[in-house]
């Protein structure tokens, strides 16, 4: 008699079969295991409610410690969903499907767009002093000086730097140049190397004519000026990343405020002490210097906001926090009004957009605020003046992406951060008028509401900050061993205002599929 094969309905009690009751009841579930059969397809994610009991059953269902069985993508996801907080143990493993659909339905944008102008240019500097220093000690101090400004500039381009590697570079650099300005005796008296070299830097908007000046405070505070450009860039370069992590979001937050912190410490302690005074227009006069500083206050409140927006907070923090960054951006625009066109139109295009963003992101949570407390037609009349500020912002970006000037090149109404505020304020009208007509029947006012609000939290203020101490290779002995009257008569690093200085190639930073903006 030939026995029937495993797995028909004609078998006897094959393996996987159930032992008791007819054929037809079909194959347990460690038959369908074993044999690898497709799952059936998975339900939607359960809510708390029903949750457990699925999540119970999908275990069941696979089997405890059966590893051959397949797991169902939603299971998977729906397990990591539950969370330890809430009694439910999440899988040992989440299969590669299951991250894609998570990272494609849960992950997280940090939807920023940020304008930067170039970085400063300078020219090479070798320190080279030939018959001036007198001993190797002071030869020594001269060739770390060309190396580590050498190594500093080429970090500003590198695309792989972070902050700790800038930190660690520009350290070293600011430590050894202090010896051509700080006096070892701790006298008023200034160092007799502050006027031994020329320095060439360029303008972040006018182009590539540097200024050139025979000092170290200059070289000091040009130098600093670039360090904090770059923490600007790459606070600008983490929020145009397209899965952004929480940390990396710190990481901007934190970068933007050193940078403030930085262009702070340079206005207010360095920049007085130049002999030569800063020529209107240029990097170093007090307009730009405050822009830079108000600017990344501005952008660091921008990361506050979206983590209040993302934890939920109360729209009337949320809206305090817009109205004060809009002015912070206003504010920015207004110190550059006397400025060249020319050279400040387009930085001034981002500034006044990013003025009217975030006024209309105010009177749109003012709105929510307003309709919670019952007041629906002065919802209404705050949600109409929040489309007045988007629709000015959206024509604001238009006339930002055909203005020429230095700085970043992007179409700013394409970027997410603009297309989620237009959906947001379009949505939340709708629904205060809707409610109005079945609920409130409110007259809507004439007037627009007057904001008046002051935020108690998130309000962002730069990072203290301080150059390096004296390096230790300074001593008395290195500084008398340059013999300033060895210096030959006729010097070859005379000051060439004309002369050109090439640019640094900055790295090329794509736009992500959803930014619509590129870095320059």
């Amino acid at each position: 008699m030939l026995t029937p094969r495993r797995g028909t309905h004609r078998a006897r009690q094959p393996l996987g079969w159930a032992r008791h009751g007819p054929a037809r009841h079909g194959p347990t579930p460690g038959h369908r295991a074993r044999r690898r059969l497709p799952p059936a397809r998975p339900p939607a994610p359960p809510s708390r409610g029903g949750g457990a009991d699925r999540t119970r059953a999908r275990h069941r269902y696979r089997g405890e410690g059966a590893t051959s069985a397949p797991v169902p993508v939603m299971a998977a996801v729906t397990c990591a969903w539950a969370g330890p907080g809430r009694g439910r143990s999440a899988p040992p493993s989440v299969p590669g499907r299951a991250q894609i659909w998570h990272r494609q339905h849960c992950r997280k944008k940090m939807t920023h767009w940020f304008h930067r102008n170039p970085l400063k240019a300078t020219a090479p500097v070798s320190f080279n002093y030939y018959g001036v220093t007198t001993t190797p000690a002071a030869t020594k101090v001269c060739n770390d000086l060309r190396l580590s400004r050498t190594r500093l500039l080429e970090l500003f381009t590198d695309s792989s730097c972070n902050p700790e590697i800038m930190k660690n570079a520009a350290d070293l650099y600011f430590s050894l140049l202090q010896g051509f300005i700080l006096s070892l005796d701790d006298s008023s008296q200034e160092c007799k190397l502050r006027y031994i070299q020329n320095f060439k830097w360029t303008d972040t908007l006018q182009g590539q004519v540097p200024s050139a000046q025979q000092d170290a405070v200059f070289e000091l505070i040009s130098m600093g000026f670039n360090v904090a450009l770059w923490y600007t860039k790459y606070a600008s370069r983490l929020a145009g990343k397209e899965d952004i992590t929480e940390d990396e979001a710190k990481g901007v937050h934190r970068s933007l405020k050193i940078a403030a912190g930085i262009f702070k410490h340079l206005k207010e302690s360095h920049i007085p002490k130049l002999i030569t005074p800063v020529e209107k227009g240029r990097d170093l006069e007090a307009r730009l210097i405050d822009s830079y500083i108000i600017q990344c206050q501005a952008e660091a409140q921008e990361v506050t906001i979206a983590r209040a927006i993302e934890l939920k907070h109360s729209p009337g923090l949320i809206a305090a926090l817009a109205y004060e960054t809009a002015n912070f951006y206003q504010k920015a625009d207004q110190t550059l009004s006397s400025l060249d066109p020319t050279y400040a139109g387009k930085w001034r295009k981002y500034l006044n957009l990013k003025s009217c963003f975030y006024m209309a992101y105010a009177y749109c949570y003012h709105g929510q605020t307003l309709l919670v407390s019952d007041k629906c037609g002065e919802a209404i009349r705050s949600l109409q003046e929040s489309e007045k500020f988007f629709a000015k912002a959206e024509t604001l970006c238009k006339e930002y992406g055909e203005t020429k000037g230095p700085g970043t090149t992007a179409k700013p109404s394409g970027h997410l951060f603009f297309r989620k505020l237009g959906s947001l304020i379009k949505n939340t009208l709708e629904k205060c008028q809707r409610e109005n007509g079945f609920i409130y029947f409110q007259k809507v006012p004439a007037e627009a509401p007057q904001l008046e609000l002051k935020a108690n939290y998130g309000l962002v203020e730069p990072v203290p900050f301080e150059f390096p101490a004296l390096n230790a290779h300074w001593t008395p002995e290195t500084v008398a061993a340059f013999d300033l009257t060895k210096r030959p008569k006729e010097d070859a690093d005379k000051p060439k205002p004309d002369e050109e200085v090439k640019p640094l190639k900055e790295p090329n930073i794509k736009p992500q599929k959803d930014s619509g903006c590129q870095i320059s």
